[in-house]
């Protein structure tokens, strides 16, 4: 007789099911988009919107020619730059003010009103103060990004068990054991959200101000293939930073996300 897989055993066996449905699930929508995407390619003709494969096509002539790989680290260094800053900051910040109901309280009103700042009001004044290169669209991005990842770290923090703080300062822990095993285990869940809408936010911003205030850039190549009327090589552009940003969701945020999901599982 074979004995049963015990508790862990099921877990384990279950977080390996639960990973490789998920990929399943992530190609199955792009595929249906995809389809989709045909659909309405035959439908509308390649002058208003170029199938997938004239898309990827084009988008592997500029990758062949060495065009677009510069250019995509162009944006990739300034997307990172600014999500890196916001990240540092807003992280920061918000636990410390959530940690202090009056920091709370002050904070609250500007939280709310860089949140209801448009970007592209930033990106003017970027624009004014900072003219054309790196520091406008990484400033846009760093405002952008900022009020998520300190609004989710605050309340993070605001939400911390206070028994379980007096049960850390009764075994008077160090302020960085308190800081490694109290706090970021429970803060980072609400900080890995905001981590993934920043990220996404950094992108579409970094592209926005590429178009309308840089030379080069994935956003200024898009801005030319526009001027150009090359759909084809518009989406291509699309593509590849849509791309990109979808490997950095899923091949640096995905492995945190489920290296804390391990930690609960194991935790309870």
């Amino acid at each position: 007789m074979t004995s049963m897989p015990d508790a862990p055993g099921w877990r384990r066996l279950g977080a390996v099911l639960a990973y490789f449905w998920s990929g399943w699930g992530a190609v199955a929508s792009l595929l249906l988009f995809c389809a989709l995407w045909e659909w309405g390619a035959l439908h509308h003709g390649p002058l208003v919107l170029p199938g997938p494969s004239a898309v990827l096509g084009r988008l592997g002539e500029l990758l062949a020619s060495g065009l677009a790989a510069p250019q995509l680290w162009i944006s990739a260094r300034r997307a990172f730059l600014g999500l890196g800053i916001a990240v540092l900051a807003g992280t920061v910040l918000g636990m410390l003010a959530g940690r202090s109901l009056t920091a709370a309280l002050v904070s609250r009103p500007l939280v709310t009103l860089l949140l209801g700042m448009p970007p592209i009001a930033w990106l003017v004044l970027a624009m004014i103060w900072f003219g054309m290169g790196d520091a406008t669209p990484v400033f846009t991005v760093v405002l952008a990004c900022f009020p998520l990842v300190f609004a989710g770290a605050m309340q993070g923090a605001r939400t911390l068990d206070g028994q379980l703080m007096d049960v850390a300062r009764v075994y008077r822990l160090t302020w960085y054991a308190m800081l490694l095993d109290v706090h970021l285990p429970h803060v980072v869940s609400y900080l890995l959200p905001a981590w993934i809408t920043a990220l996404g936010i950094a992108w579409k911003v970094v592209m926005m101000a590429e178009l309308l205030a840089a030379s080069d850039g994935a956003g200024a190549a898009l801005a030319v293939s526009r001027a150009q009327l090359d759909m084809a090589g518009s989406l291509g552009w699309i593509a590849a930073v849509l791309g990109l940003l979808l490997a950095a969701e899923y091949l640096l945020l995905e492995p945190i996300k489920r290296a804390i999901e391990r930690w609960r599982t194991a935790d309870t």
